[in-house]
């Protein structure tokens, strides 16, 4: 079984606690690639437990998000190359006239990824125009079992798949 594949709800419970201190901590990393600190806000932990406002992800899914967390800050200092960047508008909440309202704005999506620990990881950093660069999420490398068909973790067997 993968260190990171969820195993109770007490396991969860407390991995979801250490990785909120441990979240809470940071505050901020400093990423060679953008020559500035990228900012750990509530954003960030938020969209690792909901895909949406209203909508919570699985208690497995956010297991696994919190697991790789830790390696975010690594992954982010050592990058010198970003693998991806997704230049989009989209509604994000802001503070108008004392009141939170959705309005559309040019967001970008930057995806750096590497491997630490043995496994392969993805980290996105989100750029609302206007604000500041802040992490957005940290998202395991999956492949798919050939024999089951389901979606397991990838790690660093280079014999895989």
């Amino acid at each position: 079984m993968s260190r990171l594949n969820f195993k109770n709800e007490e396991d969860f419970s407390k991995v979801k606690e250490e990785t909120e201190k441990f979240y809470h901590s940071i505050r901020e990393t400093r990423c060679p690639y953008f020559g500035e600190n990228i900012v750990f806000n509530a954003k960030g932990l938020r969209h690792l437990k909901f895909k949406s406002d209203q909508k919570a992800r699985t208690n497995e899914e956010q297991y696994t998000r919190l697991k790789l967390l830790k390696l975010a800050p690594e992954v982010l200092k050592k990058s010198h190359t970003i693998q991806g960047k997704l230049e989009t508008k989209k509604f994000e909440e802001q503070k108008t006239n004392k009141r939170w309202e959705k309005i559309l704005k040019e967001v970008v999506f930057y995806e750096f990824i590497a491997i630490l620990e043995n496994l392969r990881v993805k980290v996105i950093i989100k750029e609302v125009h206007g604000g500041v660069k802040y992490f957005w999420s940290v998202i395991p490398f999956w492949n798919i079992d050939k024999s089951s068909g389901r979606r397991i973790l990838s790690g660093g067997d280079p014999d895989f798949g």
